[in-house]
């Protein structure tokens, strides 16, 4: 196994501030091996969708260098699968219209046939085998995420880059999606970057998860193994003691980067001569 399959190396996001430059992510470094699903998690704001958009090649670095399979990003490119919190579907094409519009851009010299025959077998995996020709708007918000994920995997992408993709679901909707996920993943192990706030949601999917420090100047602050074997029954990892091991050790670094950030806040509060709790000068 590759173990350098995505690597980002020193990368940093700078963007131009009204009171100067506002550094988002600062000296970020995080291999992720081939066929390896890694959850990235943080605060939200600590810049975890910045960095899943410079892997995506949507947004420039201002230094470092994200390598996919040897190669540097520099820009967008078939070989990433991008599914993001709402996914975008164009509303005058039914669900496989949707897919095969990707899948065309990727294999052009297959058929017709050929390429419909891609879109509903990964539609078919995410269970709308009965929706092919339906709308989005004839579509729930959980089927819609469906078809992003259908056309992302339809791709045959190097690797994916999930940016919240059940952010927006509802609880029963976000469990049923993210067993859909695992099911298309199993099929061929893509290797995926998935961002997420949610501790629980990052346990069940991944391998590794990859926890950010508080922004300003975010980083990678520690890194979780999961060891729970593959296929993953949802109930046998709640019923395992590792599971809250595992849950608590998250959680206790996000309440102490919390912590360090307020106190970050108070003390710069303090510098300038403010009350960090009503922002007047202090007496």
């Amino acid at each position: 196994m590759n173990a350098r399959h995505l690597e980002f190396s020193g990368v940093s996001k700078v963007f131009p501030g009204e009171n100067g430059p506002a550094v988002i992510v600062q000296n970020f470094n995080l291999k992720i091996a081939d066929g390896e699903f890694l959850c990235l998690i943080g605060h939200s704001g600590c810049g975890k969708s910045t960095v899943l958009s410079m892997a995506a090649g949507l947004q420039p670095l201002s230094s470092g260098a994200i390598i996919l399979a040897g190669k540097e990003i520099t820009g967008p490119g078939p070989d990433r699968g991008v599914v993001f919190q709402a996914p975008s579907l164009f509303h005058w094409m039914s669900a496989l219209q949707n897919v095969v519009l990707g899948v065309e851009q990727v294999f052009p010299n297959e058929t017709r046939a050929e390429r419909e025959a891609i879109a509903r077998e990964y539609l078919t995996l995410v269970g709308l085998e009965d929706a092919l020709d339906k709308r989005p708007a004839e579509l729930s918000a959980g089927m819609r995420q469906r078809v992003g994920l259908a056309r992302a995997f339809a791709l045959s992408p190097r690797v994916l880059l999930l940016d919240e993709p059940f952010g927006m679901l509802d609880s029963l909707s976000r469990l049923e999606l993210q067993e859909a996920l695992l099911e298309l993943w199993r099929k061929d192990r893509k290797t995926a970057l998935m961002i997420t706030h949610d501790v629980d949601e990052a346990l069940f999917l991944s391998d590794r998860v990859a926890m950010m420090t508080q922004g300003p100047a975010a980083r990678v602050g520690d890194i979780l193994e999961v060891p729970f074997e593959r296929p993953r029954n949802r109930r046998a990892i709640l019923e395992d003691p590792r599971y809250y091991e595992l849950r608590e050790r998250i959680i206790d670094f996000l309440e102490a980067e919390d912590e360090r950030r307020a106190a970050a806040e108070a003390g710069t509060a303090h510098a300038a001569g403010r009350s960090p709790a009503t922002g007047g000068a202090t007496s």
